[in-house]
């Protein structure tokens, strides 16, 4: 740990936050002399890798500045007013549950970028690419940062439209259709949620705020069941979009088949985190007595996508059916973020501490999903399992089986996979495990009997998460290379796709060996916004 001053840190969040948009307005003006290289093209990419490796750099340097002691209690805190009229304020601030989304967040757009600079997707001008994945990231960061209940809604509202471009300008086949889907559903769950942030902040005890701080301090005392009931479910279902939460999900497979490497990652790996995280940090502890009530329906929609999800990529992964590899693993995700909403659901402190180390383990291994199913695509031009797999029919007897043309980059896929299907010392294996434990034993109140069949449904949706990860495995890594010459070149695993990669496969390690290095971080966090809970 480096020990930082309140100024240093402050002005390391604010930097976090901010560089990111500073960075997008540069990205669109005209290189200065010198810096141009072989292209402004290039130029500008180069651009996009140091503004966001700086932005790592700064939220590295504030993880290891901060106190490990109080991991519960808001740091790097500024507070300044902005709109006076309406108790709006500038207030910023990272706890032990924000901080590892940030640290990710900054991660996984500078490795995106890194990407972009060696494999620009086709599309329109490169400059317009950068400012917008750089306002992406602005507006990812500055959600798990504000603690001003309009500001975060601002900040939510603020990745919509970048993603929407990301998809609609450099995405593959559909992709105008997709970004439509993707805008729609969220803007309109983000109506919704408006309405619910409103409740909150204009029935608070003392008067009106939108204080993140001290609504959480208030725990809803002072508020009526019917408001906290009401703004539960109006955030809630507004959240429950972007997570997604099985039925309004059925966005993200398009969005995924249709985006760009980099937009895929990003939307995986850090968009589909806000919607849990809003949870957690505003529901939770703001509307206790809303949440407590409608847990147990939450935790039924949290399993029924556990299984849905796994069912989906079980019928994409068998042959025949025109399974998609990209559609596979964003279906995959349905199931996955299923696993983080049982464990909110359960109320407990084992349950909602399995739900934040769920949250950054899929970030991780998703991510690395993602980046591998782009190389596979741009290698072989394809993502169709049955052109893919070895059994898919072709004349020469072969498809990908990447164990003997690319043997780096099949096992890196195997890698991914076992990390997704939670194999135990790897990071998959605890937010599952947690979230599970959590349901044995749901807060008081709550019907253990209900919990035990959730249960019972989300273990056995982890085994069909391992039979669908594994056939895929089977029918892409494993068999007899093809025989054509000209089909068996097939380039492995490249220096910066290594350099883009090495990150997230050693944290999904470390992580899975190393869980206390993560729930050291969210288990305070969690006591303060799970008061009383002893479990």
């Amino acid at each position: 740990m480096i020990p930082l001053n309140d100024t240093v840190a402050r002005l390391l969040l604010v930097a976090v936050v901010a560089l990111p948009l500073i960075g997008a307005v540069a990205a669109l003006l005209p290189a200065p002399p010198g810096l141009k290289g072989k292209s402004p093209e290039q130029a500008v990419l180069r651009h996009g890798v140091t503004v966001t490796g700086a932005v790592l750099a700064a939220a590295v340097l504030l993880a290891l500045g901060f106190d490990h002691d109080r991991p519960g209690t808001f740091q790097a805190t500024t507070d300044v007013p902005w709109i006076p009229a309406l108790g709006v304020r500038l207030h910023l601030g990272v706890d032990g549950v924000s901080l590892p989304l940030v640290v990710l967040t900054a991660l996984l757009t500078f490795l995106c970028a890194l990407h972009a600079y060696r494999r620009m997707p086709d599309g329109p001008r490169p400059q317009a690419f950068v400012a917008l994945v750089l306002v992406l990231e602005s507006g990812t960061l500055a959600t798990f940062a504000v603690l001003d209940l309009v500001l975060f809604f601002l900040a939510f509202e603020m990745v919509l439209i970048p993603m929407y471009f990301l998809i609609a300008r450099w995405g593959g086949e559909g992709r105008e259709g997709a970004a439509r889907k993707f805008v729609l559903y969220t803007v309109l769950g983000s109506v919704v949620m408006l309405l619910g942030l409103l409740l909150l902040g204009l029935n608070a005890p003392g008067g009106p705020t939108f204080d993140m701080t001290v609504l959480v301090e208030n725990h809803g005392r002072g508020v009526s069941h019917t408001v906290q009931l009401l703004a539960a479910l109006a955030i809630g279902v507004g959240l429950a979009v972007k997570t997604p939460m099985w039925p309004l999900h059925s966005w993200l497979p398009d969005a995924h088949t249709a985006a760009p490497t980099v937009g895929s990652v990003l939307l995986a790996g850090v968009l589909l985190k806000m919607g849990t995280y809003g949870l957690v940090r505003i529901v939770v502890p703001m509307a206790p007595d809303g949440i407590h009530t409608l847990a147990p329906y939450l935790g039924a929609f949290a399993v029924t996508g556990i299984v849905y999800g796994s069912l989906a990529c079980l019928f994409l992964a068998r042959r025949g059916n025109g399974g998609d590899l990209k559609r596979l693993i964003a279906y995959s995700s349905v199931g996955h973020m299923g696993f983080v909403l049982l464990g909110i659901a359960t109320l407990t402190r084992a349950g909602v501490n399995g739900a934040l180390f769920a949250n950054v383990a899929h970030g991780l291994i998703t991510g690395l999903l993602f980046f591998l199913v782009g190389a596979i695509k741009e290698r072989t031009g394809t993502t169709d399992l049955d052109r893919l797999a070895l059994d898919g029919g072709s004349e020469d007897g072969g498809g990908a089986a990447l164990y003997g043309r690319a043997p780096r980059l099949g096992g890196l896929l195997a890698f991914g996979a076992v990390a997704s299907l939670g194999l135990p010392g790897l990071a998959g294996f605890w937010g599952e495990v947690l979230a599970l434990l959590g349901a044995y034993h749901p807060a008081d109140g709550l019907s253990r009997p209900a919990y035990l069949v959730y249960l019972a449904v989300g273990a056995f949706g982890t085994l069909l998460t391992a039979a669908y990860l594994l056939v895929v495995v089977r029918r892409v890594c494993m068999g007899r290379p093809p025989t054509s010459g000209a089909t068996l070149a097939l380039p492995d695993v490249r220096a910066h796709e290594f350099a883009a990669w090495t990150p997230l496969v050693v944290l999904t390690v470390l992580a899975g060996l190393w869980p206390a290095l993560l729930l050291g971080l969210t288990e305070p966090a969690v006591q303060t916004l799970l008061p009383g809970v002893s479990r």
